[in-house]
């Protein structure tokens, strides 16, 4: 068999006391320990450098712990390249959920889609909340969506 396939006389003896060891119900390929280690474990600066980069744009309900980010994986991936971290939009996704991110898919309404300078005004707000929040201010999250007319009451004395 090592003649035909080329493979070391050692790794096929090896390779057949793991058939015939290996239980049936055994979901792993390889040995513990085996394969290349998370990029995480062997680079946490990247686990970092992220978080800086989702902070801007992190989404989602303070009083939730569901949270996303309204940056794409892929332009996030190039960012972390730029800062010399060897990552794919793959590898982005699963660090994302390693900071507690889950997936969203980005919606824009009608209103508001087509401001050239979207991002300009996230960043802006982002900055206001970090610099009043260092002051010691309190931020209040007001979801204004909703668009409808108001209409002044005014009361009349009898």
């Amino acid at each position: 068999m090592s003649r035909a396939t080329g493979v070391a006389r050692s790794t096929i003896i090896r390779g057949a006391k793991d058939l015939l060891t290996a239980s049936a119900a055994t979901d792993r390929v390889r040995r513990k320990g085996g394969g290349r280690p998370a990029l995480s474990q062997s680079n946490p600066a990247v686990l970092e450098d992220l978080r800086r980069l989702v902070e801007p744009a992190t989404m989602g309900d303070p009083m939730r712990p569901l949270l996303w980010v309204s940056k794409s994986r892929e332009k996030l991936a190039a960012a972390l390249r730029a800062l010399n971290h060897a990552v794919s939009a793959n590898t982005v996704g699963k660090l994302l959920m390693t900071l507690g991110y889950s997936r969203q898919v980005n919606r824009k309404t009608k209103e508001g889609s087509d401001h050239p300078d979207r991002d300009g005004q996230f960043q802006h707000i982002n900055r206001q909340v970090t610099a009043l929040q260092a002051a010691g201010q309190p931020v209040i999250s007001v979801d204004t969506k909703k668009k409808g007319v108001l209409q002044r009451h005014e009361r009349s004395s009898v």
